[in-house]
């Protein structure tokens, strides 16, 4: 009997799409989940998406399916379950909200865009001059990619738009150059190490200017209005503020992703001369390389508000309108043609799982969860008497590593950070609360950190698929954890040196 019931497990598990046993266990969460008691001050309806969000992370850590089946349970399961809505239709178009979002175009315009770094060959040719730069070691590249992203920072208010939009096609195209390519299970060569510096630049970077990442100024409106106008973040104080805990996390970041998820090619004597050999082979700029050249100095332009500065706002554009444009200037052009759009599966493979986990985030506010949650914290933190080092770290702390729960940093930011701010200005002796807001302001960009989903640029690089998810999250944590510290002591002397405190 025992012999039957395992062959019988054995070929359905062969015969489903899906891994089994990571699946019973996914099952298994919802269900226990679901049978737990509502927490006081939840709905039950709350409680059970609640359940959901988990149960979909679960499953996506198990890799119970690809991550886009998964993300299309979520959104079957929030319309049929009604927990959003009290009717189907209403339901379904909650379920299926966040694809109008201009932040889930971005993202799926932007890997679009890349494309034709590779089809007119302007990629491989960028690439090689990094190469013939800085190919001497593959931790030399890594630097070099750190400093582009430095460079570009300060003046692409969109974060995803600089690293997954400009960057990461660099990167991408070095890569290739190395022959280190998922498709060929070849990544691990120099693939995993470059994307992952090339990830891990934007949050550091995004955290260093005020002009860095859209949610920044809503930041600066916060901290303005937790410390009652007694301390304002402008443009200069911000960088300066944040330039050298920034540099010092900058200047880390590569070596310790070199150790923690280390590249199989570390040394290339040879990199440098073949790659100025096969640029004398390319030539001078082919028609169409110019083409995307001057496409990608239009976007750069646009991103940067650069005609805003000098006419005016009313000529801002949003980054995704800028985008749109890009893509419809390669088309028009011939550079890029329809099949290339539609051939492009990880743009429509991130729509469908990244649009999905920023919905369940956004439902997760809409239905009071997450001001629930930060509430609970508030009033924990006032009933247990710590002292005021403790709390600022509790506070901290938990405002960043919350941000496994959401897709997006502007969602975060808009929920919880007025509140931990509020918190911390009661409960810290005014001495202190500045070193607190500036930590807090570098934390809400380093929680970036963290996950595949945590904001748009990571799934323009995730999806790419050079670095499996277990090796995102771990080096994640660890970098998150680290430049944290690093802000903390290095920013702290800084900040002590400025005369902040």
């Amino acid at each position: 009997m025992l012999s039957k019931l395992s062959a019988m497990f054995r070929y359905f598990n062969s015969a489903v799409p899906f891994r089994l046993v990571p699946a019973l266990i996914a099952t298994a969460v919802l269900f226990v989940l679901l049978a737990l008691p509502c927490p006081a001050g939840l709905d039950p309806k709350a409680w059970a998406l609640v359940a959901i969000f988990l149960t979909t992370i679960v499953a996506i850590i198990l890799k119970v399916m690809p991550i886009g089946v998964m993300a299309l349970m979520a959104i079957v399961i929030v319309a049929l379950s009604q927990v959003t809505s009290n009717s189907s239709k209403g339901a379904i178009t909650d379920a299926l909200s966040s694809f109008a979002s201009p932040l889930i175009w971005l993202i799926v315009v932007a890997v679009l865009i890349s494309r034709g770094l590779k089809k007119t060959g302007l990629g491989s040719r960028v690439g090689l001059i990094f190469i013939a730069m800085l190919g001497k070691r593959t931790i030399g590249i890594g630097y070099g990619l750190t400093v582009c992203e430095l460079v570009l920072a300060p003046f692409t208010p969109s974060n995803t738009a600089r690293g997954g939009g400009i960057v990461h096609p660099i990167m991408k195209s070095i890569a290739n150059a190395f022959d280190s390519d998922p498709a060929k299970g070849t990544e691990g060569k120099v693939g995993t190490y470059l994307a992952l510096v090339n990830y891990h630049a934007n949050p550091i970077t995004s955290a260093m200017f005020l002009t860095a990442t859209a949610p920044n100024p809503l930041v600066v409106d916060f901290v303005a209005k937790a410390s009652h106008q007694s301390f304002h973040l402008s443009w200069t104080t911000w960088a300066l503020c944040m330039l050298l805990p920034g540099l010092v996390c900058l200047l880390l970041m590569p070596l310790v992703i070199y150790l923690l998820s280390p590249p199989q090619l570390k040394a290339t004597p040879d990199a440098v001369q073949y790659a100025r050999g096969e640029l004398d082979r390319m030539g001078p700029l082919a028609p169409k390389e110019k083409v995307m050249l001057g496409t990608f100095g239009l976007l750069l332009v646009l991103w940067a508000n650069v005609p805003a500065m000098i006419v005016g706002p009313a000529w801002t554009l949003d980054p995704t309108v800028v985008a749109f444009l890009g893509l419809f200037v390669l088309i028009i052009t011939g550079t890029l043609d329809w099949d290339d759009v539609l051939s492009e599966k990880s743009a429509w493979d991130t729509l469908i799982w990244f649009g999905a986990l920023v919905m369940l985030a956004e439902q997760l506010n809409k239905l009071g969860v997450i001001g629930w949650a930060a509430l609970a914290m508030k009033d924990a933190i006032v009933a247990s008497g710590m002292g005021w080092l403790p709390v600022a770290t509790v506070l901290l702390l938990a405002f960043v590593f919350s941000h496994y729960l959401f897709a997006s940093t502007t969602a975060h930011i808009s929920a919880m950070l007025f509140a931990f701010l509020s918190v911390g200005a009661q409960l810290l002796p005014p001495p202190y609360l500045v070193p607190f807001l500036l930590l807090m302001t570098a934390g809400s960009a380093i929680m970036m950190t963290l996950t595949h989903y945590a904001t748009g640029t990571s799934p323009i690089i995730f999806g790419s698929g050079y670095v499996t998810m277990g090796n995102w999250w771990r080096v994640g944590f660890v970098m998150c954890v680290l430049e944290l510290l690093v802000f903390a002591v290095v920013g702290g002397a800084w900040w002590k040196l400025l005369g902040y405190w």
